[in-house]
């Protein structure tokens, strides 16, 4: 019944998450292609400094070659990310004037593994040895172009590791800051406020138009800056069986239970040729008649199709269920037999030591002390079963330590030897110690299944050629119709579905719910597609996807239609502040209250670290005004995160001087640890990058 696996596996979208370093410099020549469709010989600059296409392309294919399964226009974007950061960050290399110095270089060429852990390089010690280093490229000149490139990586590098210490050491916090962050924490004050609260006028009482959103946008160029996009809107004709199409095949799969009656022709008579209820040999039979081969792995009821599980995990020896729909098939299963205990469920607690291949461990031990203390734990487990679950979370050095030691259902073999055979030789409720190469595990098997062994003949649910030529001809006319009359009027006249707008950057890959869909993409960035413009595509397992272009933004800016929903509640909340603004006057702050229709609330012991108003939220500007405040005075009305506020100080409580104010220096560097990280995409953010990628095919 594994082939429903197999079935569930060859219906389940899968998704490649590509991840790429930021600044990855030794990683061997980089890069591939697309094909050259322009005029131009650049694909791009960064401040002035061109990027050649051939040199890109080279980079480009590259990478397709060194990593397997990725796309053209991947590669494309992690050449360009690549390149852009080494120009960006040359650049400051240059104006600083770093230099490299031949240990340097030599430490950051040892620390690559192809040179570092080389035999040619290793002496008998196993320590790289400079002296072979140097001599194998003396005497092999043809190796000399290799080693330019390595040196040149690793110099790139080197001056990194320089540039990025020195950001570090730039880094500093001074004693006034220190003092600043005691203050915010340790500082109180006390006040009385009024609060007119958004939420008291209804959002369709203001309104805010796209002009506005678009101002706000302009004002704030930065936080909305981003590529020229394109949406477009589609309608989707699937490529997928009919009701016909489906009555066929289950009536195929139905035949097959039963004998049937052929003409043979070397004998000149008829033969009955057993069905699958009725197969002496069920295994062939599968294997001749089903669209996926027989596995013969047993299978736990979880695993089974959730609408048909009881009928089939129930199965007697022998017995045939079916037909029944699993996915995009029609299936018959016949049972092959039952057996014990083929998935196990079981919670362990990792004891690691010194040498073992075991990252993030609690604490060092040898391995002597990491088995006293896994008996010791061992001891404590089989006292009290009650208590695995806290050692396994204050213990493991697991990272099922944060789950109490749960790895959930397994099957044979799943596991390192050991592990496995005590799991499987072992009843529930058993506890024991083993050791494995990763360290000590205490063992306790909370559950088994069972499972069961399927023969299934699956036949695959499609579209027939008469059902895929009606889909093409619907297709066809769709795109002819839509290409000189209005897009959704013709969806509409053909009882067709709009997709709502899709927004694509000139380099993206996916395509909304469709996925990689690239073809799409570059063609709404080519010249002649204008807005209106109207193709057909057929995507593979989809069917047809007829696209228009029903927006193009080369303004630089988010489009408001994926920022309104960010933007529209600011500027409304800046209309009701008026409006609630005009409401709060009064010469006390009991008076405002009463003009604005609320009550005076009290804030106790409010600081600038936590501004808190109870049952409000975090309040910054509103207690900051209050600090500011003399004691007894009233502020003007203050627009919130959540309101306007108009507080009256009743008292400023400072915390006492100190001397000291290291703890606080000390807080404030561990906060900025990671400002380092921030410096690239400042420089990016400043420089002038000419991005030309949409004219070359990728």
């Amino acid at each position: 019944m594994a082939v429903l696996s197999n079935i569930r596996q060859r219906s389940a979208l899968m998704i490649a998450v590509i991840a790429f370093a930021l600044f990855a410099f030794i990683i061997g020549d980089l890069f591939n292609s697309g094909s050259f469709n322009s005029t131009s010989k650049d694909v791009g600059s960064i401040d002035g400094k061109d990027i050649s296409f051939e040199d890109f392309r080279i980079k480009v294919s590259n990478v397709e070659k060194s990593q397997q399964g990725i796309t053209s226009t991947a590669a494309a974007n992690r050449v360009w990310d690549q390149e852009v950061s080494v120009a960006l960050l040359t650049s400051e290399f240059e104006k600083l004037g770093l230099r490299v110095g031949e240990k340097h270089l030599l430490a950051v060429l040892q620390a690559d593994p192809n040179i570092g852990k080389n035999p040619m390089f290793v002496n008998e010690a196993g320590m790289f040895d400079i002296a072979k280093f140097k001599e194998y490229f003396k005497s092999n000149p043809a190796q000399a172009q290799y080693l330019k490139d390595r040196e040149k990586d690793a110099e790139l590098n080197a001056k990194y590791q320089i540039y990025n210490s020195l950001i570090k050491s730039a880094v500093y916090t001074t004693q006034s800051e220190g003092k600043l962050k005691y203050e915010m924490e340790a500082n109180k004050v006390n006040f009385a406020y009024v609060a007119g609260l958004y939420s008291t006028i209804k959002d369709s009482d203001v309104k805010v138009t796209d002009a506005e959103i678009l101002d706000y946008m302009k004002k704030n160029v930065k936080k909305f800056k981003a590529d020229e996009t394109r949406e477009v809107e589609y309608v989707l004709i699937e490529d997928k069986a009919s009701k016909e199409d489906e009555a066929e095949v289950k009536n195929k799969i139905t035949g097959l239970l039963s004998g049937s009656v052929v003409y043979n022709q070397a004998t000149a008579k008829n033969d009955t040729l057993a069905g699958f209820r009725a197969a002496k040999n069920t295994i062939e039979f599968v294997n001749s008649n089903s669209d996926v081969p027989y596995d013969s792995t047993y299978v736990a009821k979880k695993d089974l199709p959730a609408v048909d599980a009881d009928q089939l995990f129930n199965l007697a020896p022998g017995a045939v269920y079916g037909p029944y729909v699993f996915g995009n098939y029609y299936c018959v299963s016949k049972s092959m037999g039952k057996k014990l205990g083929v998935n196990a469920k079981a919670s362990h607690i990792l004891i690691s030591y010194e040498g073992t291949q075991v990252p993030n461990k609690k604490e060092k031990r040898t391995k002597e002390e990491a088995k006293a203390k896994a008996e010791s734990i061992l001891a404590q487990v089989k006292a009290n079963p009650d208590s695995f679950m806290m050692l396994a979370f204050s213990s493991s050095d697991d990272s099922s330590a944060q789950q109490g030691g749960d790895l959930g259902y397994f099957s044979q073999n799943q596991m390192v030897k050991p592990f496995n055979d005590f799991v499987f030789n072992s009843s529930i409720g058993s506890i024991g110690l083993v050791e494995t190469p990763f360290g000590f595990h205490i063992i306790k098997v909370t559950d088994k299944q069972d499972g069961i062994r399927l023969a299934t003949v699956a036949l695959k649910l499609e579209a027939s050629e008469a059902t895929a030529d009606k889909a093409f001809t619907q297709a066809t006319k769709f795109e002819m119709d839509a290409t000189d009359k209005d897009f959704n009027a013709v969806a509409k006249g053909m009882g067709l579905a709009v997709v709502p707008g899709v927004t694509v950057k000139p380099m993206d890959e996916n395509f909304g719910p469709l996925g990689n869909q690239r073809a799409i993409v570059r063609w709404a960035f080519e010249d002649d597609s204008k807005v209106g413009a109207v193709k057909r595509f057929e995507v593979a397992n989809v069917g047809h996807v007829i696209a228009t272009v029903k927006n193009i933004d080369n303004s630089g800016l988010v489009s408001i239609t994926q920022v309104k929903p960010y933007v529209e509640p600011i500027l409304k909340n800046k209309k009701k502040a008026e409006l609630i603004k005009a409401k709060m006057t009064g010469s006390s702050i009991e008076a405002i209250a009463k003009a604005a229709g609320s009550t005076v609330l009290q804030a106790t012991d409010v600081t600038m670290e936590n501004p808190m108003l109870t049952g409000v939220g975090l309040e910054p500007k509103v207690v900051g005004n209050a600090f500011a405040l003399e004691a007894n005075k009233i502020s003007a009305p203050v627009e919130g995160n959540t309101g306007v506020y108009v507080v009256k100080n009743i008292s400023t409580v400072k915390a006492p001087a100190l001397k000291d104010h290291s703890p606080y220096v000390a807080k404030i560097k561990a906060q900025s640890a990671g400002d380092v990280n921030r410096v690239l995409p400042a420089l990016k953010d400043n420089a002038k990058i000419e991005d030309n990628r949409k004219q070359f095919n990728y």
